[in-house]
């Protein structure tokens, strides 16, 4: 049962690691396809600007596509953008509700530890209440 749960939560930090780098990856991506295909973006941090403003959807206007090539690239960006992110926010999310369920565990375990010192001290209880098996001559 620990081993179970030692892998678990190593495939969860893994998972958030995992999204994070093919973020990035998307991002660097996008950076510099925009930075090929885009004639308004002359330096890379800009075509990295554009990737990121373009894969978050946020689209602040500073920067946009302007030919035809670009934008289909920006569609691309988009919905690379949009599912990774999506990794990222769900990886993150699996991280605060692996920390709930141990402490949801741990607290179960107190209380089956209370209910077992119970059922002991009912269990001396009831046989101190029992007569005695030796027969009266």
């Amino acid at each position: 049962m620990n081993n179970w749960r030692n892998r678990k939560r190593l495939i969860t930090r893994r998972g958030l690691i995992y999204s994070l780098i093919m973020c990035l990856m998307i991002m660097g991506f996008g950076g510099v396809g925009f930075w090929l295909l885009e004639p308004k973006v002359v330096t890379l941090s800009d075509g990295l600007w554009l990737a990121f403003t373009t894969a978050a959807t946020v689209g602040y206007g500073d920067l946009v596509p302007s030919t035809h090539l670009s934008r289909i690239f920006a569609v691309v960006v988009v919905l690379l953008g949009l599912a990774v992110l999506s990794l990222v926010t769900a990886s993150v999310a699996a991280v605060f509700v692996e920390t709930e369920e141990r402490q949801i565990e741990r607290d179960l375990m107190h209380e089956i530890g209370a209910l077992r010192k119970d059922i002991h001290r009912l269990q001396q209880q009831v046989e101190s209440l029992r007569p005695s098996a030796d027969p009266i001559d």
